[in-house]
């Protein structure tokens, strides 16, 4: 019980006197007056409960000229003056005179009389069960129908991209289109265009948005801004909760303005609490005018204590805007991040892949390739696999994601390069769980890329890439993809080239390649590129079978126009030989 309330007390008999003494027993701080049908309207917009003890005609008729929106309208509680019934007569649940009833109700000895058909039907209350769980409604007309339909049917349809405790009348469904009542912060296109009737849209307030701008820009420009900014990227208005800059940008008039506005909390950082966020593209113009490296992205993951972005820098004439969502999602926490790690340690994992792992709560990956970021996941929840287990990692790592957390799964190299984005897509693909967690694939530097590096240029033209794994593919169709490509004169690399189970593979393959190579082709062997053990060996096609390699080797056979330069493999584009400078 909330005793501490300022609430009016309206009386016009001595009964109605003594009464009102007795509740400000119980209320200290409630205000007694005498009733004067005028004298309503200075007490309306104060935010204070109403009581009137007195009969509920004389009450409808002195606010019937005030009430205007459930959302503002004040609570209104009727008692007779001898505290037996205490009705709730107006914004029973979002103003709060239900409850009020009830409470005055039980501390007198009375009965509440509640009208409201969820309360009587023994339902929750959609807009104060919204309010409760901080949700804000976007669109109040589709409100009545929604609260009907509860009524009639009992239950309701909800979607959510949150994670949030649902009453048993509310049933959530994983398919948005065919929910009554949906919970997110994305904008309306993409849910409403097959609903019959519109659905009601609760707007958790959880994006915080970092914002940078110019000196003199005002309140209209940064919400035009910030208004193109959501729009662009789906994402709700009202899902707004709070702004974030940089200090000497916290006293900015329009800033202050646009944040007052709309009642948002307007939290500033220093350039060094700014600085300190990692993975943050740099800009030298700020930094020179502020002495922060960036603004508005660092102090949107300052504010929202979030890893990740949801929405990156974005430009609007003076105002730049980046989005964070505060509160863990079931977008996020039911996420499969499939993560890039690249060659070899941290160094070579892109921005937004390490902002990744770092935003999971459980890694899964085949313990090789994790032994390569120990500090990148030594607070984290780690499941390894061994080799062969790529479904075995899939599946986990959907059980794990349906369990409402977040999942990055390792793949070295780039995920999308005989790596793990596909088997997770088809993983998910044929599972039967109603819900499907997103899937978010994260490049990251393939075997192929950090090997051409290090050999110089061996990749300039049309290339094929072709693995002599036979574990999963027939070795019949190895050899027509060797084939094809060594006919058409493209440069190829080999993945997995030799292995203690099939050492036969790589003389094979290079049996066919001679067939349309000469023996003095360039071919680069890489082995563990960008690591502290790599190895490179620049040979040819006829002394390939001479060098060492195994799984962990890469292979680039030159085309015939690849050659040799200062231990370099160079593979022409053909610019200097179209303007005649070539030399060979």
């Amino acid at each position: 019980m909330d005793t501490d309330r300022k609430i009016a007390l309206f009386y016009i008999t001595k009964g109605g006197f003594e009464l009102a003494q007795r509740l400000k027993g119980f209320y200290p701080r409630a205000e007694i007056v005498k009733f004067h049908a005028e004298r309503v309207s200075a007490f309306w917009n104060k935010g204070k409960p109403l009581l009137f003890i007195m009969a509920a005609g004389i009450v409808v008729r002195a606010i019937a000229s005030q009430a205007k929106d459930k959302r503002t309208d004040p609570a209104v509680v009727v008692l007779d003056e001898k505290g037996r019934f205490a009705i709730s007569l107006l914004s029973g649940h979002i103003g709060g005179a239900n409850a009020l009833a009830k409470e005055v109700a039980e501390f007198l000895g009375g009965e509440a009389v509640i009208t409201t058909a969820s309360d009587v039907n023994n339902l929750p209350s959609v807009d104060l069960w919204a309010r409760e769980h901080h949700l804000a409604i976007e669109n109040w007309d589709a409100l009545s129908a929604i609260s009907t339909k509860l009524i009639n049917t009992g239950a309701l349809r909800v979607y959510s991209e949150i994670l949030i405790d649902l009453p048993e009348t509310f049933l959530e469904v994983s398919d948005p289109e065919c929910a009554d009542v949906l919970i997110a912060h994305k904008g309306r296109t993409n849910f409403s265009a097959h609903h019959a009737k519109e659905p009601l849209y609760l707007r958790p307030r959880n994006l915080v948005l970092g914002i940078g701008c110019n000196r003199g820009t005002d309140a209209d420009e940064i919400e035009s801004a910030v208004r193109a900014v959501m729009e662009a990227h789906n994402l709700a208005f009202s899902a707004i909760r709070s702004l974030a800059t940089l200090d000497k940008k916290g006293d900015e008039p329009g800033l202050v303005a646009f944040a007052q506005t709309h009642d948002f909390k307007l939290e500033t950082f220093t350039p060094a609490e700014l600085n300190a966020v990692r993975g943050i593209s740099k800009s030298e113009i700020v930094f020179r005018a502020t002495g922060a490296n960036a603004v508005s992205e660092p102090a949107a993951l300052l504010a929202s204590e979030a890893d990740v972005l949801l929405v990156s820098k974005q430009k609007m004439g003076n105002v730049t805007v980046a989005v964070a969502d505060m509160h863990p999602q079931k977008g996020k926490d039911s996420k499969i991040y499939v993560v890039g790690t690249g060659p070899g340690g941290i160094e070579h994992i892109t921005p937004r892949a390490f902002r990744a792992i770092r935003a999971a709560d459980v890694i899964i990956g085949y313990k090789t390739y994790l032994d390569l970021i120990p500090d990148l996941i030594e607070d984290k929840e780690v499941i390894s696999f061994g080799m062969t287990q790529e479904v075995e990692r899939g599946r986990r790592a959907l059980e794990i994601a349906s369990e409402g957390k977040s999942v990055a799964v390792i793949s070295g190299g780039d995920p999308g390069v005989y790596g793990m984005a596909g088997l997770v897509l088809e993983v998910l693909k044929n599972s039967d769980s109603p819900s499907k967690p997103h899937v978010e694939v994260l490049p990251g530097v393939s075997a192929l890329n950090a090997c051409a590096a290090r050999l110089g240029a061996p990749i300039m033209h049309d290339f094929a890439v072709i693995s002599l794994s036979d574990r999963l593919t027939p070795w019949e169709a190895i050899r027509k993809r060797l084939e094809a490509a060594s006919a058409a004169d493209f440069v190829i690399a080999l993945y997995n080239p030799k292995s203690k189970g099939r050492p036969e593979h790589i003389r094979r393959a290079r049996a066919i390649i001679l067939k349309h190579r000469k023996p003095e082709t360039p071919v680069g062997i890489v082995r563990a590129a960008t690591r502290e053990t790599d190895r490179v060996i620049v040979t040819n096609l006829k002394e390939l079978l001479d060098c060492e390699m195994d799984m962990q080797t890469t292979i680039i056979i030159g085309n015939s126009q690849t050659f040799v330069f200062d231990g370099y493999l160079v593979t022409p584009r053909g610019y200097l030989e179209k303007k005649g400078l070539a030399r060979r």
